[in-house]
């Protein structure tokens, strides 16, 4: 192999591996949120790498990523592990959640474009006609509620909350609601939130997006916090 190839090779293997190591990203985040690779597990690389059929390079890549993601952390003499909810954690993350979505429903509604308001509209549009089907209620759950959600968040045009919420807390919230009892599902009340807020984002209410949103999440908190006093 001459010179010129073997830059050529050089050059195109960091990318496989970067390309490779990007779609198990996706792969482990989507095994520990939906519960597949289970809460508080420990991360073993020689058991990933069989399994996802990789070399240790790429894997030991992904790995950090899904940490950066918060879905694994690592514990003093005990080395990496799937995250577990408990409800401290919860608490904090709807505090969170709760600040940063009010704040993205009121940029929504001084940056959203008419486009983008035709696309809520038929999101909740879908909504509606899925709620009253039998599996309505998971669709909404663990679906449809984040669409929502994640196109006000787009609209707010603010690259950190976008980064923030749609990168981090997402797939956090995601993990616990495929993890969490269905009862905690309260589809009905939440499309209704969800059509005032999107009144106040239509009227270009920045005050009452943000208060109504801040309502909305606020609700499912306390939510939480009854199945948290049941257990």
């Amino acid at each position: 192999m001459n010179t010129e190839l073997k830059t050529q090779h050089r050059e195109v293997q960091p990318e496989r591996e970067h390309t490779k190591s990007a779609t198990l990203t996706e792969s482990l985040v989507e095994a520990i949120v939906s519960g597949e690779i289970a809460p508080g597990s420990k991360i073993s690389e020689p058991e990933l790498a069989k399994r996802y059929q990789v070399s240790r390079g790429p894997l030991r890549e992904a790995i950090m990523r899904v940490e950066g993601l918060g879905l694994i952390e690592r514990i003093p003499h005990v080395g990496a592990r799937v995250i577990t909810f408990s409800p401290e954690k919860l608490v904090e993350l709807y505090a969170v959640r709760e600040a940063l979505e009010g704040m993205a429903a009121r940029l929504a509604a001084r940056h959203i474009t008419p486009e983008e308001l035709v696309g809520l509209e038929a999101v909740l549009s879908t909504h509606s006609h899925h709620i009253d089907e039998v599996e309505g209620a998971s669709y909404f759950h663990q679906h449809g509620d984040f669409d929502f959600h994640y196109r006000i968040i787009l609209a707010s045009r603010n690259s950190k909350l976008i980064a923030l919420l749609c990168d981090e807390l997402y797939h956090l919230l995601r993990m616990y609601r495929y993890q969490s009892p269905r009862a905690q599902s309260r589809p009905v009340e939440a499309l209704e939130e969800h059509k005032f807020i999107l009144q106040a984002i239509r009227n270009r209410d920045e005050e009452l997006a943000e208060m109504l949103m801040r309502r909305h999440i606020s609700g499912s908190r306390a939510l939480i916090a009854q199945q948290i006093l049941k257990d």
